[in-house]
């Protein structure tokens, strides 16, 4: 999900949701190593548990990124085996790993060697036309023999030529029942299913097979289903948050990242889905898109939103009455 799950996103994300286990985006080891490193690993400490995504290829390099993120205060360390992107091809990261289990194998070794942090990798069931059961097999098996025990897998294969990210999020079938399978293989193994999965009944189906269920795009493009997962899936009988009450947790953030001088946008745009399928729902994000295309900022903009969800409900309700 990179550009996806910044800071901002996953701030929001956690007011919804006391116990899901959130993501960064991939983060590769070159940026982390000569880049700005401070800023791509802050997080808020709200965020826990959360888990740090790398990008990369070279085992040392890994491992320094690795200790970056330990110690910066993270609470897992996730290599991404599964990112089918032209440039992180060119990198030679990513999917295309997945051709090279050896290779892999030693990156995990490298970096928990590094951390005392869980070490995991996500990945697909296969690349091209390596996509038969016993190709993941043999890299999971590989991978697993050098310290990995949870592995995060999106059920689809990656196409490295000829389809772009978002078809290869769409056009490879999904096959569960691969995944459900590596489990029964692996059962001393943390399995965690991903890919089109888009409600809390398919969550938990899903778990009757396997140990997790990794949410991706559904989060991002409506976020309130997080409202159903503490209870469903944590067993915490704490009332989920309105969504009122959510935006009501984000203004002092939002005063906060503003008087520090981050764009509105940067923050409203994780935040429109949250009241899709809603009276008012695109009113909201209407509100805020104009506004910041515009350039209004302010928490009054995301007030304005607001009144509007409110104005909608109830011109809503009277209709609902007068039926």
């Amino acid at each position: 999900m990179m550009d996806w799950t910044d800071r901002h996103c996953r701030f929001f994300l956690r007011q919804i949701s006391r116990h899901a286990l959130l993501y960064t985006e991939m983060v590769t080891t070159a940026a982390l190593i000569h880049g700005p490193r401070r800023r791509l690993l802050r997080f808020d400490a709200t965020e826990h548990p959360l888990a740090l995504q790398l990008g990369g290829v070279d085992p040392a390099e890994l491992a320094r990124c690795a200790e970056f993120g330990e110690q910066a205060g993270y609470d897992e360390i996730n290599l991404n085996c599964g990112c089918p992107s032209d440039r992180v091809q060119e990198g030679r990261f990513g999917a295309c790993l997945m051709r090279e289990p050896d290779h892999v194998a030693d990156a995990v070794r490298a970096m928990k060697s590094a951390t005392a942090l869980p070490v995991t990798v996500k990945h697909r069931i296969g690349v091209d036309d390596s996509e038969d059961y016993a190709f993941m097999r043999t890299f999971v098996e590989t991978v697993a023999a050098a310290g990995c025990e949870t592995f995060v897998v999106h059920a689809r294969k990656a196409w490295l030529k000829g389809l772009s990210p978002k078809e290869n999020r769409e056009i490879p079938p999904l096959q569960y029942d691969s995944v459900y399978r590596l489990k029964q293989e692996f059962p001393q193994l943390r399995i965690v299913i991903n890919g089109g999965i888009r409600t809390m009944e398919q969550c938990e189906t899903h778990l009757r097979h396997v140990d997790g269920v990794m949410l991706g795009r559904e989060v991002y493009e409506n976020p309130y289903i997080l409202a159903e997962v503490d209870h469903r899936i944590f067993g915490d009988d704490a009332a989920a948050p309105s969504r009122e009450q959510v935006i009501e947790r984000l203004r002092p953030y939002v005063m906060s990242e503003l008087e520090a001088g981050t764009p509105l946008h940067h923050i409203t745009r994780h935040i429109l889905g949250l009241f899709r399928g809603q009276p008012g729902g695109r009113a909201f994000r209407r509100t805020l898109s104009e506004g910041v295309h515009h350039g209004e900022g302010g928490m009054d903009l995301i007030d304005d939103a607001m009144a509007d969800v409110a104005d909608a409900a109830e011109h809503h309700a009277l209709h609902v009455d007068a039926a």
